[in-house]
């Protein structure tokens, strides 16, 4: 299991190392890379005389942590979510991305996972979802926790922050910085999605991150989902629409949140099926629009200029977005529709995260 947990983080770094992808023009990948580069010259400018910029601490106030923890914790969570638990307790991965699945095999919730570090018997992770459907996962636990000797606690009393590097390229992997009270971090991981996502810190709420990353300053959280939506990371209800969204197509393969060897789960017939048919019509991919849009429709349908349908927009902000593309439409300029009846024009662009192999049809 270290092994893979290895394999894993070394996917991941291939997968950014790998550069521009092939089948799109260079223009279409410098767009997507824009905005990265404002937020890297934003805070070069105004890091002072403190030494602060190098990293950029987010407040995540729509992410949620639960508690579960006792000996059964493990086996519960290995039926009900798409990602092998167990890797939690080989020594090296400490996180791990996966969704939870109903019954016809699409998303509920998208969630990371984190050891507990003094978790009693050794059983023990924080949950981290969308806190808007934090009652939701509660009592979707509680359906499928029976009789198993697992606690589900809410924490209140904790905060999620995203630690974002500013001085590194895509292309790199960017050094973690040094927290001046490790103790005080009870979490202080790599996303394990992909390391442009930078790492994942969680503190008791009245804890300042600044006063543990001297390097660091904060930034708004809206940038955070700039930045998410510039390289086409998809996270929560809005980009992932509970009961909605397929998990292959969601890119969950990409994300390392998916093991195709541990065994049944929640909807594993369906996902499974189709990860060995290799047919995946539809990604999620990040989109760019001509120019900053106000009123989209959630859901709104894709075109091609010629009036083909190409996919659907799911969210964004400004003239940042992820829409989910039909593959056969993914080089071509497409339009919507938003909501006050004015027609956009977008472009989509293939993440230099994923695999370098990934076909455009």
């Amino acid at each position: 299991m270290a092994g893979l947990c290895f394999a894993r983080g070394a996917f991941t770094g291939l997968a950014v190392k790998a550069g521009k992808h092939k089948s799109l023009s260079a223009a279409l990948l410098l767009r997507a890379a824009a905005p990265a580069k404002i937020l890297v010259k934003r805070y070069s400018q105004d890091s002072g005389n403190n030494g602060r910029g190098q990293f950029v601490c987010y407040h995540l106030h729509h992410r949620t942590l639960l508690k579960l923890q006792g000996p059964d914790t493990s086996p519960f969570l290995q039926g009900i979510i798409t990602n092998d638990v167990k890797m939690l307790e080989e020594p090296g991965c400490a996180a791990v991305y996966s969704h939870m699945l109903n019954v016809q095999g699409r998303t509920l919730y998208d969630i990371l996972l984190y050891s507990l570090k003094e978790a009693e018997g050794g059983h023990g992770v924080f949950l981290e979802c969308d806190s808007t459907v934090e009652n939701s996962i509660l009592k979707h636990l509680k359906v499928y926790k029976i009789r198993r000797k697992v606690t589900i606690s809410p924490c209140p009393e904790l905060s999620v922050w995203a630690v974002l590097s500013q001085q590194s390229r895509p292309d790199q992997e960017a050094s973690k910085p040094e927290l001046s009270a490790p103790e005080k971090a009870l979490v202080w991981e790599a996303d394990p999605r992909t390391v442009q996502m930078g790492w994942r810190l969680v503190l008791e709420s009245q804890t300042d991150p600044l006063e543990m990353i001297p390097s660091c300053q904060k930034g708004d959280t809206e940038d955070y989902h700039r930045h998410r939506y510039s390289i086409g990371l998809p996270e929560g209800v809005n980009d992932l629409p509970p009961g909605v969204a397929l998990p292959l197509e969601s890119n969950l393969v990409y994300m390392q949140g998916i093991s195709f060897s541990k065994g049944c789960y929640i909807g594993q017939e369906l996902t499974a099926r189709t990860h060995h048919t290799g047919v995946i019509r539809k990604r999620l991919m990040p989109v760019r629009f001509s120019s900053p849009v106000q009123h989209l429709g959630d859901g709104a349908a894709l075109a091609t200029q010629s009036g083909k349908p190409a996919g659907k927009h799911r969210w964004g902000v400004g003239e940042l977005g992820l829409g989910l593309i039909r593959t056969a439409h993914a080089k071509e300029v497409l339009t919507m529709k938003s909501s006050d009846d004015a027609t956009v024009t977008l472009e989509a662009s293939v993440p230099d995260w994923w695999p370098k192999d990934v076909k455009m049809n």
